[in-house]
């Protein structure tokens, strides 16, 4: 019996030992190709959303349908319809394949069932607090076909919830990121104190407060408010505002979240 046991938590050492190098390599690469664009990725946190971005998408978009219409020949109907239906992984059921494939030495099989779980857990979590957001904020209703909750599924790559409030003139979005790239400027321009200005005098940004917790706010004529909170060690909630009157309307729509309660939902400290 007690050799049974010995070789069984043997196995289980190699399996979690050689899991945990495989991951960690991942993560390895994961962060060295992060260093690479923090920069960048830091500007776009701090400076609205990318330029170029949109620009990509439509082209993207319009070389499909050039693309398409040249491979159809003119005679083929093109697709109308369709799609992929949003399927969470079942969290129990993956942990039960996880656990008879770790019976049976199948580790590859193992471990993919068990990234699974976590995805499931994480996507669980992101529904959760998104059903957790108001309604409205500011007077602006929630779009509802914009709700989304993205996740990796490996924890330190990140969980992402977004939701978006509007109207034809005004529009208030907030998005919920576990992401160590956004965390890290935030928490250097937090560190660096005081606030930074534009060549014409006018204040660009400067560090507040959201019900109690520290938080950089900035403004810019092209695209509003940006607030960005930190929630613990790896969290973080970004407000953007378009044509908000002042920083105090801003400021109180920011404050129609329950921060804690988002904070104890993703598990933070």
């Amino acid at each position: 019996m007690k050799i049974k046991y010995v070789l069984t938590a043997g196995l289980l050492l190699l399996f979690v030992t050689g899991q945990t190098q495989v991951m960690n390599r991942l993560k390895q690469r994961v962060e060295n190709k992060a260093e690479q664009k923090a920069g960048q990725e830091i500007d776009k946190l701090f400076s609205g959303k990318n330029k170029n971005q949109t620009g990509q998408g439509q082209g993207n978009g319009n070389n499909g349908a050039t693309g398409g219409g040249a491979n159809n020949g003119g005679n083929n109907p093109a697709n109308n319809g369709g799609g992929l239906v949003s399927t969470p992984p079942d969290v129990k059921q993956n942990l039960v394949e996880a656990e008879a494939a770790y019976k049976k030495n199948s580790y590859g099989e193992a471990r993919y069932a068990v990234q699974q779980a976590m995805l499931g857990v994480e996507l669980e979590i992101g529904n959760k607090v998104l059903k957790s957001l108001p309604e409205t904020v500011a007077g602006l209703n929630k779009e509802a076909e914009a709700d989304q909750v993205t996740s990796t599924g490996w924890g330190w790559a990140g969980l992402t919830i977004h939701r978006e409030y509007s109207t034809k003139t005004k529009e208030f979005r907030v998005t919920i990121a576990n992401n160590s790239v956004w965390m890290a400027g935030v928490n250097a321009y937090l560190a660096s104190g005081g606030y930074a200005q534009q060549t014409n005098g006018q204040q660009n940004w400067k560090q507040t407060k959201v019900k109690g917790y520290r938080a950089i706010i900035e403004y810019s004529d092209g695209s509003g408010y940006k607030l960005s909170v930190p929630l613990g060690q790896s969290s973080l909630i970004v407000f953007e505002g378009v044509s908000f009157a002042s920083e105090t309307e801003m400021m109180h729509a920011a404050e129609t979240f329950n921060l804690d309660g988002i904070k104890k939902e993703l598990g933070e400290q």
